[in-house]
């Protein structure tokens, strides 16, 4: 979390990465999907120094799309995420599954 952050963005934050690391992230990447969405957000109140083009052009804020960039769309979750979560379900032989593999042996 960047310096000075309120309170309310200090609790935003571990929500958001507390949950992605529940959906099978990784730590390092819960932490970047978090810090991102924060620092998107505090951009869009004003609450930064600087803010880029597409975080005050976006029309919707990540709390309200609700998960519509989630990786459940057309292709589904990433290789990262099926291989965490394989991780987790000591599925023998994943590091050499391709994605397609991966989702079957997950049963998806």
């Amino acid at each position: 979390m960047p310096a000075g952050s309120s309170k309310k963005r200090e609790r935003q934050y571990e929500r958001i990465k507390e949950n992605a690391e529940q959906h099978g992230v990784s730590e390092r990447r819960a932490k970047e999907i978090a810090a991102r969405t924060v620092n998107k957000e505090r951009a869009r109140t004003g609450e930064s120094k600087q803010a880029s083009k597409a975080s005050l052009r976006d029309p919707k804020s990540a709390s309200q799309r609700g998960g519509e960039r989630s990786h459940k769309g057309p292709q589904g979750p990433t290789k990262d995420q099926l291989y965490e979560e394989a991780k987790k379900k000591h599925i023998d032989g994943r590091s050499s599954m391709n994605k397609e593999e991966l989702r079957k042996a997950l049963g998806r």
